[in-house]
């Protein structure tokens, strides 16, 4: 079911109407990525003097510019930790228009639902970044720990893999279903929810190719809701 779903998400990238959600996602994801490498190298810039003079070396010019380019070089370093929850930011506004691509092209004769107000796609936008940057920067803490050096992998994985599985299913579950209905639904079938979420964390650390992934969950998880439900 989870591969049967993701296939067919990878095919639907192809859809004009994704094709377009995925092209404003992506631009705008990398635009506040260059951003906040703008803004970091800026702020490095202001906090450090221009030059100053230390005794026996004389005058050093050029340290605010090795820090502000190393805050850079940390900044792509980092990237696989920004990426993706930026890009899912972005995406949260858009994911109505995927699921609706996606529904149109392979689930003819539904019910046509009411367009969601902007701000309230702006709010769970802002609560699945916020979700997501909190839980990357825990499991990011928690891997600078030496003893958990080995199992980076999985914590990444494991802690991404259940936030894009719980998020993703109850975003595109609460379109046709109310608050309740979508809490017992994800209840019931809650260890295929996080199995496809961690399918989604595993390209999350490949620079680039995670900015396919708010697309690819989004999709993928529109199918796989509507499987779901023929099981009841």
């Amino acid at each position: 079911m989870i591969f049967t779903a993701f296939l067919r998400a990878i095919d639907d990238l192809f859809e004009r109407r994704a094709l377009s959600v995925l092209l404003k996602g992506v631009g705008l994801a990398l635009a506040l990525l260059i951003a906040i490498f703008v803004v970091v190298a800026q702020v490095i810039g202001w906090l450090v003097p221009d030059q100053f003079t230390l005794p026996f070396i004389g005058t050093i010019d050029w340290i605010d510019s090795v820090l502000s380019w190393g805050a850079v070089v940390l900044m792509i370093l980092l990237s696989p930790f920004l990426m993706a929850p930026v890009a899912s930011a972005f995406i949260g506004l858009f994911i109505e228009e995927v699921a609706d691509a996606v529904e149109e092209r392979h689930y003819p004769g539904l019910p046509a639902l009411a367009d969601k107000p902007l701000a309230q796609s702006m709010e769970e936008a802002l609560r699945f970044f916020g979700v997501v940057i909190a839980a990357n920067l825990a499991a990011l803490m928690l891997m600078l720990v030496p003893l958990f050096w080995p199992f980076a992998p999985l914590i990444f994985g494991g802690v991404n893999g259940y936030l894009l599985g719980r998020e993703y299913f109850q975003m595109v579950a609460a379109r046709r279903r109310n608050p309740e209905a979508v809490a017992a639904m994800f209840a019931r079938h809650k260890g295929t929810i996080i199995a496809a979420g961690v399918l989604m964390a595993l390209p999350l650390s490949i620079p680039g190719v995670n900015l396919l992934v708010p697309v690819l969950g989004a999709a993928t998880f529109t199918h796989l809701y509507h499987a779901l439900s023929a099981r009841g």
